[in-house]
């Protein structure tokens, strides 16, 4: 049987043809070589349409340097493209519109509102959800906040913190406001009325954009800093959902969410466990759940996505124990394990998609 050619497709940052995860694709390479998998990167830029080929990065461990060159476009992608604002999001698009029969190990899961209706509807993962209502215009920010006094307002297509807002009552007329823009820049705590509130959010784009309203959590420490915890599900060598492992994550300073991309640091799960929840709480029956929880999103999407190989689950735990579904990431990153210090996890995240890829392989072509 022929040797397995695993793509992994992504997009260049800029036009300067910068390659996201280069690291994490080198390791993926060696990674590979161990399972019998030729491992290779491209963009939809480097693909030549009318001769069905790829001109894609290599990387060569032996020499440790990454080199170019044509060949055939591979039937099995591992997809790791983020959304970005950019043309290439198009080219990305006319590239899966070209390609219909490639094999991917993972797809898309939708945007924020999107999964979370469907979560809503599995009976069993519901009462881990905050309550989110759709954005249309600021009478939504007061009915919840009339039921809780901390919201935050979410872009639905957002990610890594980006346009995020918390918004908290003061009084009956008197808010205040802070979060991070578009750029991932912090915005300070602000004072101002609902009617202030109303065009401040206008400047912001929020009434001709798409965002949810989602109750918040009480997630502060001692020290003031938010925190939350990142859960890795993925698929392993026999296709069967497994937590791959789960570490907790402190914001930055003044920040309102916990993405190590804006600023957080990584910590123990245990530890940050132990810091912040009540003592009474049974630590060791919360983390089973949280296994519990991912596993049965992970599997629950799969049903219906039907080609998903890996999940990063967001979530929240109060003082009390219980657990809330912040967010779901279908591209996650692996460095918070390598941050706290496990290397074992870390290595274990980049090898699982590439055990999965060639159990469909086999199962594929046998």
């Amino acid at each position: 049987m022929a040797r397995l050619l695993l793509g992994i497709l992504t997009l260049y940052l800029n036009d300067g043809r910068i390659l996201e995860e280069r690291k994490i694709y080198e390791q993926m390479t060696i990674e590979g070589a161990e399972l019998g998998i030729q491992v290779i990167v491209f963009t939809p830029e480097d693909v030549s349409m009318h001769q069905a080929k790829v001109r894609a990065h290599y990387y060569d461990s032996t020499q440790k340097r990454w080199t170019r060159k044509w060949g055939p476009i591979p039937k099995y992608i591992f997809d790791r493209c983020r959304l970005q604002k950019s043309h290439r999001m198009k080219l990305l698009q006319s590239f899966k519109e070209q390609y219909p029969l490639i094999n991917y190990l993972n797809k898309p899961i939708g945007h924020k509102w999107s999964v979370h209706q469907k979560l809503e509807e599995h009976h069993s993962i519901r009462p881990y959800l905050p309550h989110t209502i759709h954005f249309s215009d600021v009478s939504d920010i007061v009915r919840m906040l009339n039921l809780h006094k901390v919201i935050y307002l979410k872009p639905v297509n957002g990610t890594g913190g980006r346009g995020i807002l918390r918004i908290e009552k003061s009084s009956n007329q008197m808010v205040y406001v802070e979060g991070r823009d578009h750029d991932r820049n912090i915005i300070p705590p602000r004072k101002m009325s609902i009617s202030a509130l109303s065009a401040f959010l206008q400047k912001w784009n929020v009434l001709n954009a798409n965002f949810l309203v989602q109750q918040g959590i009480p997630l502060q420490l001692s020290n003031g800093r938010v925190h939350d915890y990142r859960v890795l599900v993925q698929k392993d060598g026999t296709g069967e959902w497994n937590v791959t492992g789960c570490a907790g994550r402190i914001g930055a300073k003044r920040s309102i969410t916990a993405n190590l991309h804006g600023g957080g640091s990584a910590v123990p799960m245990e530890r940050l466990m132990r810091n912040f929840i009540n003592n009474n709480v049974n630590l060791s029956a919360v983390k089973d759940e949280v296994n519990y929880v991912a596993i049965e999103i992970a599997s629950y999407l799969d049903s219906y996505i039907s080609a998903l190989c890996e999940l990063a689950i967001d979530i929240a735990i109060d003082r009390e124990g219980q657990i809330w579904i912040i967010e779901i990431n279908p591209k996650p990153a692996r460095e918070v394990f390598k941050e706290i210090g496990n290397l074992e996890v870390y290595k274990t995240a980049i090898r699982r998609p590439l055990e999965y890829a060639k159990y469909q392989y086999l199962k594929r072509e046998n």
